[in-house]
């Protein structure tokens, strides 16, 4: 007998990623999403957020981060006993809340995937969980639903300060990035003239831009990217003061200081060579 999942905002783009994902792996799929369209055919489409919680054996939440906390607190209510409601947002902070208040008829899993939905394989990609009630049991569930990924375990608070650092300070350099490239008059030149360093950002730039403006607010408004930008922001106008006081040796010190302080656990020539690799794959592949 196939195992039932429901996918609430199947419609986004996660969202149709676990779909595929699920039904390739043989689950029967219930599908529910009020705002976006469902084209595909091989799952069941529910009317109602309750009815599609009903009886299946897990529930997973693809919805926007805003309204996650409401719908655990809704459907948590409405599951049978012993079935698993899976939490994937990418901030913790209020989820964690929500979830440590279900009923303890259910079981929640709070995970955090570390990779977007234009992966094919998930096999050696990462996957963050976060204990809520029962880690071991937690973590058990959630390798069997993904057994080819990799699980690093942490709590929710040093989730969402890792975040901070992972995905938002990298989306919000990315979008400033982005929005100083959208005002070059001379764009179609820049690309022209760039060289390995200028693809590999340009690259990031755009794939960061393909993500929805709902998920890309979701990721900067983290509160914990509120110290990592201030300390972001006070290194930035401390250089900028180095540049227009020609303090060229506290620029290089400062250079230096940090690479030391990367060095310790980075190859900067083996880093350098992948990035040559990456190029020449992406120029072999135009």
């Amino acid at each position: 007998m196939k195992k039932k999942i429901t996918i609430i905002g199947a419609g986004g783009n996660m969202g149709q990623w676990f779909t595929k994902y699920f039904l390739a792996n043989k689950f029967e799929v219930i599908v529910y999403d009020p705002e976006n369209q469902i084209i595909d055919e091989s799952t069941i489409k529910s009317k109602s957020l309750i009815g599609s919680v009903l009886n299946v054996d897990y529930v997973m939440l693809c919805a926007p981060i805003r309204k996650t906390p409401e719908i655990i607190r809704l459907v948590s209510k409405e599951m049978k006993k012993g079935t698993y409601l899976i939490d994937i947002s990418s901030q913790k902070s209020k989820t964690v809340s929500a979830l440590s208040k279900t009923p303890s008829k259910i079981n929640p899993i709070c995970i955090h995937p570390m990779f977007g939905p234009g992966i094919k394989d998930i096999s050696g990609q990462n996957i963050i969980s976060i204990p809520i009630k029962d880690a071991k049991n937690e973590l058990h569930v959630a390798k069997s639903l993904f057994p080819s990924a990799r699980f690093v375990t942490i709590d929710a608070i040093e989730h969402d300060k890792k975040i901070a650092i992972i995905l938002g300070l990298t989306h919000l350099i990315n979008l400033i990035f982005a929005n100083l490239l959208s005002k070059d008059e001379k764009i179609s030149l820049t690309y022209k003239m760039s060289g390995t360093t200028f693809k590999i950002q340009k690259i990031l730039c755009e794939s960061i831009m393909n993500e929805s403006p709902e998920l890309i607010e979701t990721i900067i408004t983290n509160p914990e990217i509120k110290k990592i930008s201030e300390e972001f922001w006070k290194d930035l106008g401390r250089i900028i003061t180095y540049i227009q006081e020609g303090k060229t040796d506290d620029i290089i010190n400062y250079i230096e200081s940090c690479k030391k302080r990367l060095e310790q656990n980075v190859d900067f020539n083996k880093s350098y060579s992948k990035l040559l690799s990456m190029i020449n794959l992406i120029e072999q592949n135009k």
